[in-house]
């Protein structure tokens, strides 16, 4: 049984980006994941049966997941199953990023729990179900973990998951010119020397 590295992606992408970490491991199989997004239940249900039954045919998996796709990672109870994890930007606060959002809409709780969903005028959708889920889903986590953000990343800030990172004993890198969202070239090459530095550290 090889080893096995597992992409999850976040809000707005897809399985498909996995292919850019191939040429980082080329001793081991990667494979990207798709999961539902219309709640987070569905999602760490999804990531929950499909790590399941990956590690039935993986010795071992290595999670690279970015943005909310390493939220719902971590939500959906597979660190048992993880050897180690890469999360790029993770989003380590959804209680607050919600509340933040709610903030910036005017939108109290009693609203919207009355409502149960609101559609702010921003275009973002506040739901109490969502809220309310993340509230009593804290996240547990108990996997080696090595973490990469931006220090000009727009949905969590430094001390969010500075203090994320020393609450898991997690190694934390900040590139000064990232964004949450790594897409230049500067980014990319940032990133890929980052994953390339740790691999290169890890236990054998």
């Amino acid at each position: 049984m090889n080893d096995l590295i597992l992409y999850v992606h976040g809000a707005g992408g897809s399985a498909a980006e996995s292919a850019h970490y191939r040429p980082l491991f080329p001793n081991d199989e990667v494979l990207g994941l798709d999961y539902p997004t219309a709640a987070p239940w569905e999602a760490a249900n999804a990531l929950h049966a499909a790590v399941e039954a990956l590690k039935q045919e993986h010795a071992h998996i290595t999670l690279i997941a970015n943005s909310i796709g390493a939220f719902f990672s971590m939500i959906a109870g597979i660190d048992g199953m993880l050897r180690r994890a890469y999360l790029i930007s993770p989003i380590v606060d959804m209680e607050r990023l919600i509340c933040g959002m709610m903030l910036r809409a005017g939108v109290t709780e009693a609203e919207l729990e009355a409502r149960g969903v609101i559609r702010a005028d921003s275009g973002e959708t506040l739901s109490w179900a969502y809220l309310c889920y993340v509230r009593s889903h804290p996240v547990r986590w108990t996997v080696p973990t090595s973490i990469l953000c931006g220090a000009g990343d727009e949905l969590t800030s430094l001390e969010t998951v500075r203090a994320f990172a020393e609450r898991q004993n997690a190694d934390l890198t900040v590139m000064e010119n990232g964004e949450h969202w790594f897409h230049t070239d500067e980014q990319m090459r940032f990133l890929d020397n980052w994953l390339r530095e740790r691999e290169r550290r890890r236990p054998v």
